[in-house]
């Protein structure tokens, strides 16, 4: 049955994608600003989370989000599936997510990446990369949108220790924000990797942020550290799975 709802899914991502070819192509041709790109992103990403709570069963909950700072700070999370790419436009609607240059790539994701606009980096280049990931942050914060990085870098398992790259250190330490942890345990129901997925209710639990002006120790344990910490609670072989509680997106 869940080979038969992922491909239902899979075909419904198709088809949802596939209406906004023309209303993109209009945008483009209008020159519209990022703003409203935006808010045509959150729609398609919307229907996408809307289709996966009818089409699979798989739903989502928030955990602690009065934790979420009025103000723009730097967010970062752990990365297990394309889920949370998805959710955290929803979820904190004016964030500017770092992204690899190679999603750019992608058809319609790689549109909106670039008029958003997000912040594209190329990893390749090395410290030319953490330059531009440093002024674009600072832009984007000055428009009053908080910057998220998912500092694994890559996509891992539910049962993978979380190491961030340093790069995190050096942007939190630039831009002098409160940092905001976020876990998720999205690998749970969309494994890295994997063409089926599974009925329950992803997890997003916002944690305790931290202040700036921490040591990088201090950074590393209340980020990477709290974040691994709060995955034990799903690591355990004998842990209740979440079952979907309620449709969240609509």
């Amino acid at each position: 049955m869940s080979r038969i709802r992922s491909a239902l899914f899979n075909a419904y991502w198709a088809g949802w994608t596939a209406l906004f070819i023309v209303p993109l192509a209009v945008l483009a041709l209008l020159g519209a600003p990022a703003r409203p790109i935006r808010a045509f992103t959150r729609l398609w990403s919307r229907g996408i989370l809307f289709g996966l709570a009818r089409i699979v069963g798989l739903t989502y909950v928030e955990e602690g989000r009065a934790r979420i700072p009025a103000e723009p700070c730097l967010i970062v999370a752990n990365h297990q599936s394309a889920w949370e790419t998805l959710a955290f436009l929803v979820l904190v609607p004016n964030v500017a997510i770092v992204a690899k240059r190679e999603l750019v790539a992608i058809p319609i994701v790689g549109w909106f990446l670039r008029r958003s606009p997000m912040i594209i980096i190329d990893r390749a280049n090395g410290t030319q990369a953490l330059r531009v990931m440093i002024d674009e942050s600072r832009a984007a914060i000055a428009q009053g949108r908080s910057v998220l990085m998912f500092p694994e870098g890559t996509r891992g398992g539910i049962a993978e220790p979380v190491q961030f790259k340093r790069g995190v250190e050096l942007l939190y330490a630039k831009l002098g924000l409160s940092v905001l942890p976020v876990a998720v345990n999205s690998g749970l129901y969309w494994p890295h990797g994997g063409a089926r997925h599974r009925p329950g209710a992803v997890t997003v639990s916002y944690l305790p942020p931290l202040p700036p002006g921490l040591s990088g120790a201090e950074f590393m344990r209340g980020t990477q550290g709290a974040i691994d910490a709060e995955l034990n609670r799903w690591r355990d072989p004998a842990a209740p799975v979440a079952p979907a509680l309620r449709v969240e997106a609509s």
